[in-house]
Formats: C-alpha cells, sequence, structure tokens
C-alpha cells in the first residue's frame, strides 16, 4: 500500500487536485495495464529531462531560444508580458498577436512570500534596456502586460509600469469588460464598471 499512498500524495500535489480526486486518479491507473502506465511515467520524465526556460523570455520550450524568441517574423518591438507559460496558449489562440513574449514566472503575492526577487523582472528590464530583440536592433516600443484581473495581477502590473514609463517604452494593459455573448444582468459590479471605464467610439 506505500506505492498507492506514494502516488495518491504526489496526485493530491496538483493543482485543483484534492485527496479524493488523487485517490480514484490512482485506482483509475491501477486499471491501466502496464504498459499504458509506462508510457505515462516515461512522458513524465521526458518532460523533467527535455523542458526548460527560454533563456530569454522564460517560456518552457524543448529548445533555446524558444519558438516565438527565434522567429524572425515575430514584431520583436512589441513584448507581452505574462504571469505563467501557459498564459501564452491563450493569446496565440487568438491568432491576433505577433510580437514576442515574456513570463513572469507567477505574481507579486506579499502574503505567500512572493516578491519581485522572485519573479523573471530583471531578465525583462535587461530586455527593454538593450537596443532591441531583432536583428535589426529595433527598439521595444510597447510593452502590454497580460497579468490576471486580480488583486496581485493589478498589483504586479503596476509596480511593472513604474518600473518601464522612465525607459520611454509604451505600457498597455489588456482590456477588461464584458464577455462576447454576455448579459449585463448577470455581470458583476466590478466587470460592469471595467466596461464603462473601458468603452470606445462606435
Amino acid at each position: 500500500m506505500a506505492a498507492i499512498e506514494d502516488l495518491t500524495t504526489e496526485f493530491a500535489r496538483l493543482p485543483g487536485i484534492g485527496r479524493k480526486t488523487a485517490l480514484r486518479l490512482t485506482y483509475f491507473l491501477l486499471k491501466r495495464s502496464p504498459e499504458e502506465i509506462r508510457r505515462l511515467a516515461r512522458a513524465l520524465e521526458s518532460v523533467a529531462e527535455r523542458v526548460r526556460a527560454c533563456s530569454r523570455c522564460g517560456n518552457l520550450t524543448e529548445q533555446d531560444p524558444c519558438a516565438f524568441c527565434a522567429n524572425p517574423r515575430r514584431d520583436a518591438a512589441l513584448i507581452c508580458v505574462v504571469e505563467e507559460a501557459a498564459d501564452i496558449a491563450a493569446i496565440e489562440r487568438t491568432g491576433q498577436y505577433q510580437g514576442l513574449y515574456h513570463v513572469l514566472g507567477g505574481r507579486l503575492s506579499p502574503l505567500e512570500g512572493i516578491g519581485p526577487d522572485e519573479l523573471n523582472i530583471p531578465a525583462l528590464l535587461a530586455r527593454l534596456q538593450q537596443d532591441g530583440d531583432a536583428a535589426d536592433g529595433a527598439a521595444v516600443r510597447e510593452v502590454i502586460v497580460a497579468t490576471n484581473p486580480s488583486v496581485e495581477g493589478e498589483a504586479t502590473a503596476l509596480y511593472l509600469q513604474k518600473l518601464i514609463a522612465p525607459l520611454g517604452i509604451r505600457v498597455t494593459r489588456l482590456a477588461r469588460g464584458l464577455p462576447v455573448g454576455g448579459e449585463l444582468e448577470y455581470a458583476d459590479g466590478v466587470t460592469i464598471a471595467e466596461a464603462l471605464a473601458g468603452r470606445r467610439d462606435l
């Protein structure tokens, strides 16, 4: 039973996985064939050995620099700052953004002991103070702060704005408001207030 307990404990460490779900996942795997379990183990081992943070932007990748940083077609004068590497996939799904990225590796959260020193902020400032990432030496003209619209995300965005503004680089924030297909009567007050503040001409 020690092996079952160990696996359940490891599953329970995953975000959003409680003890009951961890136990359910453990018993699900035990019903699979040994080869299926080994395939999962090999995939986990491969990720641990091959995936690293990009030395330029912090994105998780098997190659360094990552595919975004190495792509000459991306606009190197535009950098989108995100909290985690997983956020990049959400932005890429829109097909609307062609710039580069910078992954902070979290957000400011004093209660959790996460300050500026625990985030990938020095590397961002170094990128901005260079002549640019592009081969033609184009300087960064805009930083889009795409942290989550939480208290910690807002604090992180304000902190970054104070650091970047003196460099003479435009700092923008993702717009917030009502989702497409949403109804006003079901929206909370903060969302409606953000939508009013971010209104635009028709």
